[in-house]
């Protein structure tokens, strides 16, 4: 759908702009408005509960719901959608100018692989330490409901707080945070700032001198941990000081004036290399042992990682991301192909490509 064509339909429903209704506490909510922010796409955002915001516009929430919720033309009317990822093409599709899809094919590759390493295992340190540790759950569970409604009364506060933290900790099992996993998250945190810290003194975005959506997925999770949640705070501040300054200024890049970004795959600083051998211990290992759980019919896995075991129960959602990422790597030229393979292989990541094989 072309930009014209997009907002013809916006203007024939009365509106102006995007909406969407999200959390200031919610990592994919902030990935989406910074990447909004950053393509000068016009939106309005607003903080609410989503069934509350769409019942008196006769509008059906989408299911599940997940934050943010988008309210974009369908069919001649407004519908609710969600999921980051594939938002972000149809809005690349729709809004070309200010692109975060880089221009090397092979490198595209690589960033759809990153933003899912920020959407799928990104996400397992924010929601760890945000429900693992009773600061960090306190905390959450006082600022969650009032980052909806703030002028609710202390006695609703405590009735949403015991009940909104319960059930957050009883789903911790999605992101396989537990004791026993506990170690490994936490020494695989740190690792990815200490990493990331180190990139950031070579360039100034994940792959090349303007973000890629990937920078935004990584952003979204960030924005949590070391601005909202107090342990991965304090741990950030401890590590990687450079990693807080780009997640604030990442915030809003508008501004931003882009250059021609020329980079390729043989490019990529030594940092990138890093960053994907680091996923090789985890993001990788763990994505493949949830499809083959989801393929075998189990209900949870668990698998020996180099730093310890995961446990967890099957998450049907990474089973799809993983057949995606797949689908991408077959879009690829024969050439390309080959090039993302030895990249992949160089860094023990090439199962992320061959695990259907």
């Amino acid at each position: 759908m072309s930009y014209y064509i997009f907002l013809k339909r916006l203007t024939q429903m009365n509106e102006t702009s995007i909406k969407l209704i999200g959390n200031p506490a919610s990592p994919y909510t902030r990935k989406m408005i910074a990447y909004l922010r950053y393509k000068r796409i016009p939106h309005q955002v607003i903080w609410g509960d989503v069934s509350d915001v769409l019942k008196p516009m006769n509008i059906d929430p989408p299911k599940p719901i997940l934050l943010p919720v988008f309210l974009l033309p369908r069919n001649g009317k407004l519908t609710a959608v969600t999921d980051s990822t594939p938002l972000i093409e149809e809005f690349e599709n729709s809004f070309p100018d200010r692109s975060v899809y880089p221009e090397d094919q092979s490198l595209r590759f690589i960033n759809y692989v990153l933003e899912d390493f920020g959407d799928e295992w990104c996400t397992k340190y924010m929601f760890h330490y945000r429900w693992h540790f009773a600061e960090d759950a306190d905390n959450a569970g006082t600022l969650l409901p009032l980052g909806i409604m703030n002028n609710i009364s202390d006695d609703e506060l405590a009735f949403f707080k015991d009940n909104f933290a319960k059930r957050q900790i009883d789903r911790l099992w999605v992101v396989g945070s537990n004791d026993e996993t506990a170690p490994f998250i936490d020494q695989s945190y740190k690792s990815f700032l200490e990493i990331l810290e180190n990139h950031l003194k070579i360039q100034p975005y994940l792959l090349g001198s303007s973000p890629s959506s990937c920078d935004f997925s990584v952003y979204g999770q960030l924005t949590q941990l070391i601005g909202f949640d107090p342990t991965p705070r304090k741990i950030a501040h401890e590590l990687a000081p450079r990693v807080i300054g780009w997640v604030r200024s990442l915030e809003d890049r508008s501004g931003l004036e882009v250059k021609e970004n020329k980079l390729t795959l043989s490019d990529l600083p030594q940092t990138i290399h890093d960053l994907f051998k680091e996923m090789s211990t985890s993001y990788v290992p763990t994505m493949i042992a949830n499809k083959k759980a989801i393929e075998e019919g189990s209900d949870e896995w668990e698998i020996d990682l180099d730093k310890g075991k995961w446990k967890q129960k099957s998450f049907p959602y990474q089973a799809k991301c993983l057949a995606w990422i797949k689908e991408e790597y077959e879009k690829l030229d024969t050439d390309k192909k080959d090039e993302v393979f030895s990249f992949l292989q160089l860094n023990h990541c090439e199962s992320l490509v061959t695990s259907n094989e």
